[in-house]
């Protein structure tokens, strides 16, 4: 799309339409799986019309990973070093699980990423994230060491955390077929709360 001039409204409207059914595309077939003809089907536009927006398939994956990596990240970076520890750890642990409860399409997309080896956002996981994580740890060592909350290795516990909570969107179909009717989520935060109250209490 020309950059020499603000979008108009239907612009847009278009562009919007496109990223909205990328992710629905992205988040269901991987990215190899999925194609700019099935993008245009989803976003009710013809293949041309959507070129003219984004001129590739990874024009359109790259824009919505780049969003996803901001939105991923932001939990993390209000854990408050001056909060109380365990409360701050809690807090992070309900808002992941918030997020995959709301924005399960995002997880599978980001999931898909990493497990392609993540070619469009390694500089970003390397850099970004990593540099985020390894700040994030400095905290939870200081709270160990202070004695607030128990010692653990405090990278596996960030894992812990991301495996747990991301579970519930990323293998969604798999939660539900055995939960059946129950909603996953009712009991997920009673558990994920009581978990890690035993396993950090000093």
């Amino acid at each position: 799309m020309p950059k020499d001039r603000a979008p108009t409204r239907i612009q847009k409207k278009n562009r919007a339409a496109i990223l909205e059914a990328a992710l629905n595309v992205f988040s269901a077939h991987g990215f190899r799986g999925a194609t700019v003809d099935q993008i245009a089907a989803e976003a009710g536009l013809s293949k041309p019309n959507l070129l003219y927006y984004f001129p590739s398939k990874e024009a359109i994956h790259t824009e919505l990973l780049s969003g996803l990596l901001d939105t991923w990240l932001a939990p993390l970076h209000d854990l408050d070093a001056d909060g109380d520890p365990m409360e701050e750890i809690l807090a992070y642990i309900r808002r992941k699980l918030q997020m995959s409860q709301e924005v399960p399409r995002e997880s599978r997309l980001f999931a898909n990423e990493l497990v392609q080896g993540a070619p469009r956002i390694h500089d970003a996981l390397s850099n970004d994230l990593k540099t985020l994580v390894d700040e994030k740890v400095t905290i939870l060592t200081g709270w160990m060491d202070q004695g607030k909350i128990a010692r653990v290795h405090p990278y596996h516990l960030v894992f812990s955390i991301w495996a747990l909570t991301q579970h519930y969107a990323d293998f969604d179909v798999q939660v539900r077929a055995i939960l059946g009717n129950e909603d996953p989520f009712e009991g997920a935060e009673t558990f994920v709360d009581t978990l890690y109250r035993k396993l950090l209490s000093p």
